[in-house]
């Protein structure tokens, strides 16, 4: 398992049929600061002090500082798979959905995620293909990552 940042690039849908069971690729990390905290508590309500109050969260938080929402962390599984792998003949892709998400670990402000991606299963269906992808959402500097996710999507080719 490398900790180098990489992508793989298939030239045809159907070549990754070969890579179940296989990592994908590794993202670059992204900076988790408290603006884009807040842009995504104002976008979906979530207001919670937890994540949008560092003097409450200082004093009364185990964490001692604000906590992105998981579902931010969540939010940013298809970033990490857009900079993992790359399927030259695909035109669009979709999320299809989630079958299983935790979030074995908080992410605290200005905290380091990146995307670690391997293919789990891939079925051709018509025009394309539906995949399922497993993202572990890595913390810098930490053992438990603050999310694991198997995330479903469909691919169409051109």
């Amino acid at each position: 398992m490398t900790n180098e940042i990489y992508e793989t690039r298939f030239k045809n849908l159907s070549d990754m049929k070969d890579h179940i069971g296989k990592e994908l690729g590794v993202s670059d990390w992204i900076t988790i600061t408290q603006d884009r905290i807040d842009t995504f508590a104002n976008a979906t309500e979530d207001h919670q002090w937890i994540h949008v109050d560092p003097e409450r969260s200082a004093k009364e938080s185990p964490y001692k500082t604000t906590i992105a929402h998981g579902f931010l962390v969540l939010s940013l599984a298809s970033h990490f798979c857009y900079n993992t792998y790359k399927v030259d003949d695909v035109g669009m892709g979709v999320n299809y959905g989630l079958d299983k998400v935790r979030f074995p670990n908080a992410t605290p402000v200005n905290a380091k995620l990146r995307g670690r991606v391997s293919l789990m299963n891939y079925s051709d269906i018509p025009g394309g293909a539906k995949y399922t992808v497993k993202v572990v959402f890595e913390l810098e500097g930490q053992e438990k990552p603050a999310c694991v996710a198997e995330f479903v999507a469909l691919a169409y080719m051109k």
